[in-house]
């Protein structure tokens, strides 16, 4: 054993229980999976050593992992508008002042391996035993995860419907005008939480419908909740393989099977969606060659269906074989923002965004994860509110976009939005 790692073997306490005991501390973290094949284990852990809260270079965003120290067991949230910068320029701070880029690293964690039902409490630096069993001491303050009732006071759309219809009618047209194949266009909403709530309440009320890449992060009077099906990227250096996962193609759940069934088939036979998925797994190939070995990019999986509580999606499997000396602070840089979120080609589908959006803040950046081993998985930051309190208590900001190409309708897509907010919706203000 390492004496600068330290893992002690614990018996299974669910991870949500645990971090309802700590989520009031510094830096409480959990990253929720759901336990399925794409997201088998989750993290919990709080009181980061080390805090990097900040704007970054657009030459050299992620230049910050390159410190020594920031190598494993750090958690960072990239704001999507720190990779868009390069294309719009400067532009005003999202809503809550959310910085580009936030950094935590964290010498005491616990590991929640959902197929075995184990915990490892791991400990990491100089006092990596301590650290272990500080960790190990979070499961005797577990509480009871019970759905509180609806936390929000308000859920306002930052414009009207006719408006985002309108923008989407204005991309249509640009694609016709050859600017760009693809642009993600989105609709915002705000509002304020109920005096006696707290972001984690709406954390616990998403996690009755658990994502693999579930996530709440509390930083100072910031905090992020996302509920996200979507990897961006995993990247583990011992074999140096890259993986990406990007969603195109959504259709809602229906509670009458038949009818859910119909809408399954529905979407995997669209061929407006399977193109769209299409265009960015081209994208995303081209963004892992970047920094992979010549001819390792491979499509492992094209269009397959998966199927999460309120939508059913189309999902492609991109992989890769790193460049010997290429390491997560390469990878994002070379991929940030996730094409799936942006558009093709990427560097005009942002400034068509920009267009017509204000800064996005955290929604649709990337919320990513370097192990005890440092192996990196990174989320896209969609089905994701971000919150940050002020003199009046807790505020929020949530969107939801849609792939915009050649033949979008913009009522359907404008319906779309409607279908990807349902359930952030229903965990802020209820049914």
């Amino acid at each position: 054993m390492s004496p600068d790692r330290v893992t002690l073997a614990l018996p299974w306490t669910p991870p949500l229980e645990v971090a309802a005991g700590i989520a009031g501390q510094e830096g409480a973290l959990c990253l929720l999976s759901d336990g399925g094949p794409n997201g088998r284990v989750s993290w919990v852990g709080a009181d980061p050593d080390v805090i990097q809260v900040g704007p970054v270079d657009p030459r050299d965003p992620f230049i910050a992992l390159r410190q020594a120290g920031l190598e494993r067991q750090v958690v960072g949230l990239a704001a999507y508008d720190a990779g868009a910068r390069p294309a719009t320029g400067p532009r005003a701070a999202a809503a809550g002042d959310w910085p580009d880029l936030m950094l935590a690293r964290y010498p005491a964690l616990l590991r929640f391996h959902h197929p075995s039902l184990t915990i490892q409490a791991i400990g990491t630096g100089p006092d990596a035993e301590a650290q272990a069993r500080r960790a190990a001491g979070w499961i005797a303050r577990s509480k009871a995860a019970t759905r509180p009732s609806a936390p929000a006071v308000q859920f306002n759309g930052e414009t009207s419907e006719a408006a985002y219809t309108s923008a989407v009618t204005d991309v249509v047209a640009r694609i016709a005008a050859g600017e760009m194949f693809q642009a993600n266009i989105a609709r915002a909403w705000g509002g304020r939480l109920r005096d006696d709530a707290d972001p984690f309440d709406v954390f616990l009320r998403l996690a009755q419908g658990a994502a693999p890449y579930g996530a709440f992060w509390r930083l100072g009077d910031r905090v992020l909740v996302s509920n996200s099906p979507e990897l961006f990227l995993t990247f583990d250096p011992a074999d140096r393989r890259l993986e990406t996962r990007p969603i195109k193609g959504t259709r809602a759940r229906d509670v009458d099977p038949d009818q859910d069934a119909t809408n399954a088939a529905d979407l995997v036979a669209s061929a407006k969606d399977r193109a769209e998925n299409l265009m960015i797994v081209d994208l995303m190939r081209n963004d892992l060659a970047r920094v992979s070995e010549p001819g390792s990019v491979v499509v492992e999986r094209l269009l397959m269906l998966e199927s999460f509580a309120t939508v059913h999606h189309l999902v492609s499997t991109v992989v890769s074989t790193a460049s010997d000396g290429v390491g997560p602070a390469n990878i994002l840089e070379a991929t940030f923002p996730p094409g799936s979120i942006t558009g093709a080609p990427k560097h005009q589908a942002m400034k068509v965004i920009a267009d017509h959006e204000p800064p996005r803040g955290p929604w649709c950046g990337s919320l990513f994860l370097l192990d005890d081993r440092a192996r990196m998985t990174a989320s896209v930051l969609i089905r994701t509110a971000s919150f940050w309190r002020d003199a009046e208590g807790w505020r929020f900001r949530t969107l939801a976009g849609a792939g915009i190409v050649a033949d979008s309708d913009p009522d359907a897509e404008c319906a779309e939005t409607d279908t990807k907010i349902l359930a952030i919706r229903r965990a802020l203000i209820g049914p």
